[in-house]
């Protein structure tokens, strides 16, 4: 399981240096709603990101000793989303509901693009070794 923890912590710097340029994008913009709602929606998908690492990381321990695990925890990462959604229905003068939703998209095209890059570098090293 450390290809797992070096994925995630490879994730959570880019996650923390986008979250750092939202926060940027707040103080200096007029766009402030707009900022607030990816920073939400982004914070929520990191901790949901962080929690199916943790779970992934048990279930893989559970079956290597032979025992069952009861979920992997989708509901409860369904509920911060939904919860993020509601925060942002509540204050629409302070979180914007589309931002909100993109920003929960953030570790999904995070893993993304990890991947594409990952697929290159892979790919890159194949050629340099033929």
């Amino acid at each position: 399981m450390d290809d797992l923890q070096q994925l995630f912590n490879r994730h959570r710097k880019y996650i923390l240096y986008l979250l750092a340029i939202l926060v940027l994008g707040w103080g200096f913009t007029p766009y402030q709603s707009i900022f607030m709602g990816l920073i939400l929606g982004t914070s929520i998908s990191f901790f949901n990101h962080w929690m199916m690492i943790r779970r992934t990381s048990k279930l893989g321990e559970a079956v290597l000793e032979g025992r069952k695990m009861r979920s992997i925890g989708t509901l409860s990462r369904m509920a911060s989303a939904v919860f993020a959604v509601y925060i942002a229905m509540q204050y629409p003068e302070v979180f914007h509901l589309i931002s909100v939703i993109i920003g929960l998209m953030t570790s999904y095209i995070v893993i993304l693009i990890d991947a594409l890059i990952s697929i290159l570098i892979r790919k890159d090293k194949q050629r340099e070794e033929r």
